[in-house]
């Protein structure tokens, strides 16, 4: 790595740490450069302001959305361990520390800018196309019964993140209970709806 790009993640890294502490509007240049070992003058050269720093941190989140794996139905599996699997690789991914300090940083000054919010969350909608696209596969291969691939999608998600992702995140609480067991009482419920018969 180069000297440039080490001093690049030093930013980053100091930012993130000094979003995390103080926030957003209370967030210091001069603190940041000083963790990262660098001169204000440098730290300009890498970001012109505070708020191109954030938004590289939200680009760093996004990336981390994006790394999630393609899923694609396999037919000569049942849909429902397709989905489980999936699932447990969803909410590990989700549930990751850095992931998730993260996203506790970047959803936090959403709450303060609801236009930042919303570029970002058209483009956080990646983070669920992996399994959203599995489950379109598996309605089109007749596994699933056809309908909008995208909201059965959401529905499924919206329980398991219920259970298993937003009482860490709101809370640092771990969730009640064996996580294979949610998902698959989350799968059941979801194939009660959706199987194909």
């Amino acid at each position: 790595m180069k000297l440039t790009e080490v001093k690049r993640k030093d930013i980053l890294d100091a930012a993130i740490r000094e979003f995390q502490e103080q926030g957003f509007a209370a967030a210091r240049v001069n603190r940041i450069a000083e963790m990262a070992e660098v001169s204000k003058r440098t730290l300009y050269k890498h970001f012109e302001s505070k708020e191109l720093l954030f938004s590289a941190i939200t680009d760093i989140l996004l990336d981390q959305m994006a790394a999630m794996p393609s899923l694609h139905h396999d037919p000569t599996r049942p849909v429902r361990d397709q989905l489980v699997q999936a699932l447990r690789d969803y909410v590990t991914h989700l549930t990751g520390d850095r992931y998730m300090a993260l996203n506790r940083l970047v959803l936090s000054e959403f709450l303060r800018d609801q236009g930042l919010a919303r570029a970002f969350f058209e483009r956080a909608a990646l983070q669920d196309a992996p399994i959203a696209r599995l489950i379109d596969e598996a309605m089109q291969a007749g596994a699933l019964r056809r309908a909008d691939a995208p909201f059965a999608a959401n529905q499924l998600l919206s329980m398991v993140k219920h259970f298993l992702v937003w009482p860490r995140f709101l809370m640092g609480a771990e969730p009640d209970g064996d996580a294979d067991a949610v998902i698959a009482d989350c799968v059941e419920m979801f194939m009660g709806r959706y199987g194909s018969g």
